[in-house]
């Protein structure tokens, strides 16, 4: 089940005097954080901080939000993660939210086996992301996130169909790392 309102990044610190917020943002890059009118401060929407500012600078962002105008009012924010709500954006086909795709089964294309869920997504930093797939069995087999494997991705419906790569499911490959 897709979540409404998403985590985004997490308050750092205070930046000047005015009451400006350094947020390090869990996003592909901090602009897509800065596109955002409304950051929340929890996962249900009930306390919003309307933006006065978004700016990206370096790999962080920096907030100027509505009511909060001094140190220490930023301050009192400083550790807190900030969501957006998935209504205020649109993700191009062939992207997904990464908190959408942690849970989802993950099952051959073909024959449709199951080979477990995706437990984590592991960034390419310029590469192919890599899926951390946990098997029933308590094994985690580490899958590249390439057009060639996942062929078809339905969040909504929690399911990543596959053709794996040889050997990566059936026992010839090794075991990457065990579960945590």
């Amino acid at each position: 089940m897709e979540k409404p309102f998403l985590e985004a990044g997490q308050i750092v610190g205070t930046h000047g005097v005015r009451g400006e917020v350094k947020i390090h943002p869990w996003c592909d890059s901090p602009d897509f954080l800065c596109g955002f009118a409304t950051l929340y401060l929890d996962g249900q929407g009930k306390t919003a901080l309307r933006a006065k500012q978004l700016r990206a600078h370096k790999n962080i962002v920096l907030g100027l939000f509505d009511g909060v105008d001094t140190m220490e009012k930023a301050q009192a924010l400083r550790g807190k993660t900030v969501y957006i709500d998935r209504a205020d954006t649109a993700l191009p086909d062939g992207q997904w939210f990464v908190q959408d795709l942690l849970g989802c089964k993950v099952t051959d294309v073909d024959s449709g086996a199951e080979y477990g869920t995706i437990s984590e997504v592991i960034p390419g930093n310029g590469a192919n992301d890599v899926w951390a797939v946990k098997r029933p069995g308590g094994e985690t087999v580490l899958m590249p996130a390439i057009r060639d494997v996942v062929l078809k991705t339905d969040v909504t419906a929690g399911i990543v169909r596959i053709r794996p790569l040889r050997g990566l499911f059936d026992g010839e490959a090794q075991e990457v790392r065990d579960a945590d």
